[in-house]
């Protein structure tokens, strides 16, 4: 199992994990440890190996035992209050930028369809979802969302501004509220730029029609950065999943390894 996601996991609580009582006649065989189904998952995440040819003989079970795993950890929440847990120590540890956070989108194709998907106006039409993210100033992943490969950035940019959660980590209140926001021009419209200032936060949207180098890059790599790092991970590649849920584990899973305060290390 790689370090860094050893020491992320450490720090979900063990009553955060859903626990299954076992029948008091014929209990059955124990259920692999939680660790050792983690590291299945993680192997299929960093590699994109499909469920059922994952070695037995590396101990992490079946392939089915590390979906139902992961499908039962993400419906209780597990990877939203560990992204939390992590984004409060980045800001205990003074590595949360608030004076502005960045938004922008990556297409990735869904070769099984299935919700969230749709035909790609990038792609020839064919059938894609896309992954929106939000960074904060250094570029950690503050939320994450998925939707059909036909829907408009423009659509998803204030969702995800309310889908930030309140990060605590330091004296007072928790805080959930960027100083401003920076996306593309794809987002250039007023009314939205009116709905950002009423949440308290300065839009900083480019004009359509402004020729490129303006001057917004300079503050926006960070997120494209943060996509190739999630396009790092082999299984969100390309939407393999007909399950939304599956897919989205996933996304947030890699998210947590992402914001995770060990620098140098990734995985």
């Amino acid at each position: 199992m790689p370090r860094t996601a050893a020491r992320v996991v450490s720090q979900v609580p063990s009553t955060a994990l859903p626990q299954r009582e076992r029948r008091f006649r014929y209990p059955g065989r124990k259920p692999l440890p939680d660790r050792e189904v983690l590291c299945g998952i993680l192997y299929v995440l960093h590699t994109g190996i499909q469920w059922e040819l994952l070695p037995k003989g590396l101990g992490f079970g079946s392939g089915v035992t590390c979906w139902r795993r992961l499908r039962g950890w993400n419906e209780a929440g597990v990877w939203q209050r560990l992204h939390e847990v992590l984004l409060a120590d980045l800001s205990a540890a003074w590595r949360r930028d608030w004076s502005r956070c960045v938004v922008d989108s990556s297409h990735v194709r869904a070769l099984k369809r299935g919700h969230h998907t749709g035909p790609s106006p990038v792609d020839r039409g064919r059938a894609g979802s896309k992954h929106h993210v939000i960074t904060d100033g250094y570029g950690s992943p503050l939320a994450v969302l998925l939707t059909g490969g036909h829907r408009n950035d423009v659509t998803r940019f204030l969702p995800l501004l309310d889908a930030i959660p309140s990060i605590r980590g330091r004296v007072g209140r928790p805080r959930r509220r960027p100083d401003s926001l920076f996306t593309d021009r794809g987002d250039d419209h007023d009314i939205y730029r009116g709905q950002v200032r009423v949440r308290g936060t300065v839009p900083a949207i480019a004009r359509r029609g402004t020729r490129h180098g303006t001057g917004l890059g300079t503050y926006r790599w960070v997120v494209e950065r943060t996509i190739a790092w999630i396009r790092g991970y082999r299984r969100l590649r390309i939407h393999w999943e007909r399950r939304t849920d599956i897919h989205e584990a996933f996304l947030k899973l890699a998210c947590c390894l992402i914001t995770h305060p060990q620098p140098g290390s990734l995985c």
